[in-house]
């Protein structure tokens, strides 16, 4: 399916990606390494249109799909990020998880369940596969059921990781974790942008709190020079804004 909200891009020609900013959870990194050892292209292989893959385009702030919809495939980032998102039965939205370029999403409809709805954050391409071409690439691609695996398992400890924070840290100490994943800072006291349009807003959704208390916590990284802003607003993240979430 060529775009429908635009121009869609060539399938594995890299453009608008950021590989130092962008997090990897196990699939783009393993897909890499398996291509150099024994060829396999991960972006190659979703591209065929004979297994019911597809590509579609979508401006930013468009659903992909709706909390309750039928889990009826999965979705690979191709170029662009996208917001998961949970509604509680009182209607108070919570922001769980951002994909982007080499993460898929959608996964659960492997086991039958679409408890959250997917939202673009910017223009995005993305590569959908129907539940049964997921499993069908399962069976006949060892090299897609490993780094899919291993892709799932990083994923859950991603997850796991962030409700224990969640259960046990502080909004101060949620607030600097979520920041520096976002920014994937790691060593180094270089500035790491965010690349995400994220506002304080979906910040205080995805830490559980008020944005009052969000812009408090910003206001207070700002001055001790852990974070900062660009001319044109983008946020840049200090990895060494780790110390100060471990040591507080």
């Amino acid at each position: 399916m060529i775009g429908v909200h635009g121009r869609t891009p060539a399938l594995g020609s890299g453009e608008g990606r950021n590989e130092k900013n962008s997090p990897d959870l196990g699939g783009s990194r393993l897909a890499r390494d398996k291509r150099k050892k024994s060829g396999f292209d991960l972006l190659k292989l979703l591209a065929r249109r004979n297994v019911g893959q597809s590509r579609i385009s979508f401006g930013p702030n468009q659903q992909v799909y709706a909390q309750g919809d039928a889990p009826d495939g999965a979705f690979y980032v191709e170029k662009g990020q996208v917001k998961i998102g949970v509604v509680s039965a009182s209607g108070k939205e919570a922001v769980v998880g951002i994909r982007r370029e080499g993460q898929f999403f959608g996964t659960r409809c492997l086991i039958g369940r679409r408890t959250g709805s997917a939202t673009t954050l910017t223009p995005c391409s993305l590569i959908r596969l129907p539940t049964p071409a997921v499993l069908r690439l399962l069976r006949e691609e060892p090299d897609f059921a490993v780094m899919f695996a291993t892709y799932l398992v990083h994923q859950s400890i991603n997850d796991q990781e962030s409700l224990v924070d969640h259960l046990t840290n502080p909004a101060e100490k949620r607030l600097a974790r979520t920041l520096l994943q976002l920014a994937n800072a790691t060593e180094g006291e270089e500035p790491y942008l965010i690349s995400t349009p994220v506002n304080q807003a979906v910040l205080a959704n995805m830490i559980g709190t008020t944005r009052s208390r969000v812009s408090f916590f910003m206001n207070k990284f700002k001055r001790q020079g852990l974070i900062a802003y660009d001319r044109s607003g983008h946020l840049s993240v200090r990895s060494s804004l780790r110390t100060a979430l471990l040591e507080n």
